[in-house]
């Protein structure tokens, strides 16, 4: 017999962890569509006060599930962002695709002198207009999307941006916020995020609470 006592069933877990995120939140301040999201976000990260960082455009919730429905591609910056999008709440075909190790990413980051993480975004074009971009690291990724776009590229349905660090991440999530090109988009302003924050919006898109 054990000598630790605690909660094994998985089921129970998630609806206890659920319950106290819904107690100690704040979530009547969102949108009913955008509930499920910061729930996840919360459960994602353990920071009840995450919400008061979250910012998003009045159709972002409705516009990721309307891609999602319609069997949109999902684009992400790195594999663990890729890997936490939960794939048996995919029900439409979706592709994930993450192109950071393509093999063409090493030398176009060198053309365009910058990183691979927005080398790796140059690849997205044909297949960018009605997608889900989630960034969750870098926020040289999520510049050079704006960039991207800003420059005639398709507009993805809508832009999950949460990337997390000390340098970029503050001001790239402030830009996708003031964008000028009408994009749907879901952020986490300041310092914090990261693959799990990021993945959990599609998640919670995907799937609710489910």
């Amino acid at each position: 017999m054990s000598a630790f006592d605690y909660i094994r069933d998985p089921a129970e877990i998630y609806r206890q962890s659920f319950s106290i995120v819904e107690r100690e939140s704040r979530l009547g301040l969102f949108p009913e569509d955008m509930r499920s999201i910061a729930t996840r976000l919360i459960h994602s990260c353990g920071m009840v006060d995450i919400v008061h960082d979250l910012a998003f455009s009045k159709n972002a919730a409705s516009a990721g599930r309307e891609a999602l429905a319609s069997g949109g591609a999902i684009f992400t910056d790195v594999e663990m962002v890729k890997s936490g999008i939960i794939e048996r709440f995919l029900t439409n075909s979706n592709d994930i695709v993450c192109t950071l190790n393509d093999p063409r990413v090493p030398d176009h980051a060198n053309a365009i002198s910058n990183t691979r993480s927005a080398a790796a975004v140059d690849l997205w074009d044909d297949r960018l207009e009605g997608a889900i971009v989630v960034v969750g690291n870098a926020p040289t990724a999520l510049f050079r999307l704006l960039e991207r776009i800003d420059d005639g590229a398709p507009k993805p349905a809508l832009v999950i941006g949460i990337p997390v660090g000390f340098v970029g991440a503050i001001e790239s999530k402030q830009a996708l916020a003031e964008n000028s090109s009408g994009l749907e988009f879901i952020t986490v302003h300041g310092r914090r995020g990261g693959s799990a924050m990021a993945s959990s919006v599609v998640n919670a898109l995907a799937g609710g609470l489910g």
